[in-house]
């Protein structure tokens, strides 16, 4: 007598899991995998700060000045994302502290921080006119104000981050990404829905942030319990094993390595805000075209979340270190060729849906700026790895290329395709310089720094 359908589609699915079952392990938790995780993490992360500006483009009627003020918050949000790099490399390497120790650390820091945020907020409020025409928003000083406050509340969540990077915990940073981004479209699309406008949509960002501080601080805590078996303890004192200031003081080489990839990355929006804005609507439009153009920076800085930790376990471990880069730069590739496509073939109506017709008018400018930033997208790639060597020589030069941008582009074209070529150029001439660099053979890998229970 025949076996039951279900009896029959049970054995068939525990036969492929016998079968394929290891393989499926073994590629789960491969270095590929993890930095594909990663990387499609901040694709969806990418995807809803796309539906954020879809929404916002149509909620507001200037969203040139939006984008201006998330510009100039993302240079300063440089210092978090370089105290994230150190802090998934110190924590790699048992600097922090391990278990309860690690949470004392980040505990400490966390009141540093608090203070530190208060008192920035009280200069960033009395500042604010002066910054909102720095900025070119000179309408919006209040949203001006909240530029300095949410750089912190970054630092803050980029230390979390970091934390979870350096005990290997990449499901919780790539998690943290897409609920970030959904909480900033959530909170900052109600707020500018009932009346705040651009401030509104703004204050969107330093919300989503204090959301998945608690998050990643509740996943920190999670972890440690898993891997000690005891309940961390309220009332137990642990000395932090590290001061936040040191840290800092350590970090500065990533703070002016991630200085020049924002300023590479973003200026180009705040310059054209200056450029254009005797042209109606084109500064507007320009933001919208740069921002499409930008989605695969936000894949790259996915992989270097993998990249950073992985090169400094190898490095610790005297392994070699460029098959993590070239892995990184693949997914970099293999995501590049869908996009430019696109934007070779549908540009104006890739546009015109996204952010409505008043924004395609910088529409011919999409394929290079998607051209300059996939460049630029290996680029930070590049800074990433040599970080993670704890190089510095290359900051000189990098440097010099992020000093030429502003200036090239403050005496460009004002038509949107000229101005999109110098990006392109500097662009070009910053991953150069990054790859050479970044190949260069500075001598040998160093011995293994690092305990064994901590590899």
């Amino acid at each position: 007598m025949p076996a039951p359908a279900t009896e029959t589609s049970s054995g068939r699915i525990a036969a492929l899991k016998r079968t394929y079952g290891p393989q499926i392990e073994r590629l789960r938790g491969s270095d590929t995998a993890k930095a594909a995780g990663l990387a499609l993490a901040m694709i969806a992360n990418n995807v809803i700060a796309l539906g954020s500006t879809v929404v916002f483009a149509r909620l507001l009627g200037d969203y040139g000045s939006l984008a201006a003020l998330v510009s100039y918050f993302l240079i300063l949000s440089v210092v978090g994302q370089a105290i994230q790099v150190a802090t998934a490399r110190e924590g790699v390497l048992g600097h922090l502290g391990v278990g309860p120790g690690l949470l004392a650390t980040l505990r400490r820091w966390t009141r540093t921080m608090l203070i530190f945020t208060l008192a920035l907020t009280v200069v960033s409020i009395l500042l604010r006119n002066p910054i909102a025409a720095a900025v070119g928003v000179k309408k919006y000083p209040w949203a001006a104000a909240i530029g300095l406050p949410a750089a912190c509340l970054w630092i803050e969540l980029s230390i979390l981050r970091g934390a979870l990077q350096g005990i290997g915990d990449y499901k919780s940073v790539g998690l943290s990404l897409v609920f970030e981004q959904a909480t900033r479209l959530l909170t900052g699309a109600i707020l500018a829905a009932i009346g705040l406008g651009v401030t509104g949509a703004y204050l969107g960002t330093p919300l989503s942030f204090i959301a998945m501080c608690a998050y990643c601080a509740v996943q920190l805590r999670r972890h440690v319990e898993l891997v000690s078996g005891v309940p961390v303890q309220p009332g137990v004192v642990h000395a932090a094993a590290l001061q936040l200031w040191t840290h800092v003081r350590r970090a500065w080489v990533p703070i002016v390595g991630l200085i020049v990839i924002a300023v590479l990355q973003n200026i180009d929006i705040i310059a054209a805000k200056h450029r254009f804005s005797g042209v109606r609507d084109l500064a507007s439009s320009y933001a919208a075209t740069a921002v499409a153009a930008k989605v695969l920076i936000w894949v790259a800085i996915g992989a270097g979340f993998y990249l950073v930790p992985e090169v400094s376990r190898r490095r610790a471990a005297g392994e070699e270190t460029r098959p993590v880069l070239a892995r990184a730069l693949a997914i970099i590739f293999v995501c590049s060729i869908p996009c430019l496509l696109i934007f070779a073939v549908a540009a104006k109506p890739l546009l015109r849906i996204a952010f409505g017709a008043n924004r395609t008018e910088a529409s011919g400018s999409l394929l290079v700026l998607g051209v300059a930033f996939t460049v630029l997208a290996c680029t930070y790639l590049a800074i990433q790895y040599m970080l993670a060597l704890k190089r510095t020589w290359f900051l000189v030069v990098i440097g010099a290329v992020a000093v030429a941008e502003p200036v090239l582009l403050l005496h460009a074209s004002r038509r949107p395709q000229d101005f999109a070529i110098v990006v392109l150029a500097v662009q070009a001439a910053g991953a150069l310089a990054a790859f050479t660099l970044a190949l260069w053979r500075s001598g040998p890998p160093p011995e293994r720094a690092v305990s064994p229970e901590l590899a």
